[in-house]
């Protein structure tokens, strides 16, 4: 059983899905750091000296029961922003690969009776109509 785990976890899909999860969550990482230090410091000064993170709304005469809608307004930008990086990265990956060229068609239709017929086909298995050659 151990052997058969190993082999499982040392396939390349693993390896590739467990170092992806590791990037992710660095990269997740950063742009909290890029959205809560660099982007959010500006737009609160702008707004006349806000600090999103510590906006909420107090519930109850207790400060520990307050729905913080700053911290939410941080989230969604971090969330925007990795959406913009990954949209952009799918979109370079996407030009950079190589185009494929269409299949050749296999079937071709009948001029008599608009069957769907295989490209090789001289005569037409529904209709019986003698065809040309391909």
């Amino acid at each position: 059983m151990m052997k058969e785990f190993r082999k499982f976890v040392m396939r390349g899909n693993v390896v590739d899905m467990a170092v992806g999860i590791i990037m992710g969550a660095a990269f997740g990482a950063i742009v909290s750091s890029l959205v809560s230090d660099v982007v959010m410091p500006p737009i609160g000064l702008l707004l006349g000296n806000v600090d999103f993170l510590h906006l909420r709304v107090v519930l109850q005469a207790n400060p520990e029961v307050a729905i913080n809608y700053g911290a939410f307004v941080n989230t969604i930008v971090s969330f925007l922003i990795v959406a913009l990086v990954m949209f952009l990265l799918v979109r370079v990956v996407n030009r950079l690969k190589p185009e494929e060229a269409p299949a050749a068609p296999t079937t071709r239709e009948c001029p008599y009776c608009f069957s769907a017929i295989p490209v090789k086909a001289t005569r037409c298995p529904h209709c019986t109509s003698q065809l040309g050659s391909a």
